[in-house]
């Protein structure tokens, strides 16, 4: 059977060279010989399940050694019930306004002015506003215009 292991570690930088633990973390998935596509926002890594499940244990120590403060892991099957590819990565700005409102305890639309401020700034530090057409689904999902979220964003950078 083959898996896919998809991993994150924080804390994120929104722009530049990636931080060392990412790499740290690709690198020891390399080594183990398992498939990797590393992107801004996480790693994904395929293999055999015997050698990811094998691997893991590293990945997660690589990381944390390299500076992380948090690994966060998902495992799936790499073929579906009909043995087609899975889906490469889940939604990763989906995945983070979800870790965001889990964190502050309510969905961003909820939140009164001061917490959607807070939401926008952990969203950027986490590197959400690298990815295309993020500002628009931020904005849609705290119910305000692109211009406020824009304006959350540089009074973040003052």
């Amino acid at each position: 059977m083959r898996l896919e292991a998809e991993f994150t570690s924080e804390p994120f930088h929104g722009e530049g060279s990636p931080p060392e633990h990412a790499l740290a973390a690709r690198d020891a998935a390399a080594e183990a010989g398992l498939e990797t596509d590393f992107g801004p926002l996480g790693t994904l890594a395929r293999g055999e399940a015997k050698e990811l499940y094998e691997a893991l244990p590293a990945i997660a120590k690589a990381a944390l050694e390299g500076g992380a403060t948090r690994v966060t892991l998902q495992l799936r099957r790499a073929d579906d019930d009909r043995g087609a590819p899975a889906v490469e990565l889940n939604d990763a700005l989906a995945r983070l306004i979800a870790d965001v409102e889990r964190e502050l305890g309510a969905k961003l639309g909820e939140l009164d002015r001061a917490g959607k401020q807070r939401a926008v700034r952990l969203l950027r530090e986490r590197g959400a506003f690298g990815l295309r057409k993020s500002v628009s689904s931020v904005a849609d999902a705290l119910g305000v215009t692109r211009f406020t979220v824009y304006n959350y964003l540089n009074r973040e950078a003052d």
